[in-house]
């Protein structure tokens, strides 16, 4: 071993990898049409990692390894979304950031559904979405689920709280691992997952989440302000107990709306997602261009 560290030590700068340890690169904002992605590639990862892709498959992808064999022909790609970018705060504090770009901007790339066994552990938190043509009405918000490990997860469905194959889950076809967006402390995996498990079965009446989203979260936070009616009810709350929801719009423009919860919020900030990008920068654009 000690022959071993003083290699270690004495490597020369060149043969030091410099990329991102994950081997995903972040993009920068692009500005676009709700669930358009672009046909850019980048080349390979010198240490093997997922290549970043577009639209076509690059020649010697490598399948996924943990995927199921009748998943083989399905290769790690990372595809780049153009779509609603939000933030979110209470008082001054940021507790939600879906937004690309700088040191700490969020990775917005989302893989196919068969690959996200090998990118996910037990207890994370995964969006869910379907790539293709949407025709109107709006589709619903992304669905979020916790990651039970195995290709399973944990998830709130038409109205009830259940375990399904990542493969099977409702009719997505890409998927991408958020565990980055909200910014509390997360509890330790095992909890995690003993949260979502726990709570399997429950039907609409029984269930205290109005959403998939709020339920992966509260599973993976274990704060009560995902709960419906888990905040004290709405009155004269201080600026610093107040949330806000800023709609990034691109050329430096934001949109921002005040709620009293973050079960509010959270409603708001999916209608927006599921009402389509193009439709939404207009219409916020339109109302910012009336309060100037």
């Amino acid at each position: 071993m000690g022959n071993q560290l003083d290699r270690i030590t004495h490597l020369n700068y060149s043969e030091l990898p410099t990329g991102d340890p994950s081997g995903i690169e972040k993009d920068e904002l692009r500005v676009g049409v709700a669930y358009f992605f672009s046909d850019e590639e980048e080349d390979l990862d010198e240490r093997g990692q997922p290549d970043k892709f577009g639209v076509k498959a690059s020649p010697g992808c490598t399948p996924c390894p943990e995927s199921p064999s009748r998943h083989h022909h399905h290769l790690l790609h990372q595809l780049v979304l153009n779509e609603t970018q939000f933030s979110a705060f209470r008082g001054q504090e940021c507790i939600f950031s879906k937004v690309s770009g700088g040191p700490q901007g969020a990775d917005l790339s989302v893989y196919a559904v068969t690959a996200l066994p090998a990118l996910c552990e037990p207890g994370d938190l995964l969006e869910l979405l379907w790539l293709g043509p949407a025709p109107p009405p709006p589709p619903p918000p992304p669905p979020c689920a916790v990651s039970g490990g195995g290709g399973q997860i944990s998830h709130l469905h038409q109205g009830e709280i259940r375990q399904d194959s990542l493969y099977e889950a409702g009719a997505a076809n890409v998927g991408r691992v958020v565990n980055s967006w909200y910014r509390y402390r997360p509890l330790v995996a095992e909890l995690v997952v003993q949260n979502a498990c726990g709570h399997l079965g429950l039907k609409s009446e029984e269930i205290c989440w109005t959403n998939s989203e709020s339920f992966a979260a509260w599973c993976r936070f274990g704060k009560r302000e995902f709960k419906a009616g888990g905040e004290v009810p709405a009155g004269t709350q201080p600026p610093q107990q107040q949330y806000y929801l800023k709609v990034h719009l691109g050329e430096n423009k934001v949109h921002t709306a005040r709620f009293h919860s973050l079960e509010d919020l959270i409603r708001e900030k999916r209608r927006i997602d599921a009402s389509g990008r193009l439709r939404v920068l207009q219409e916020l654009a339109e109302l910012v261009d009336d309060k100037e």
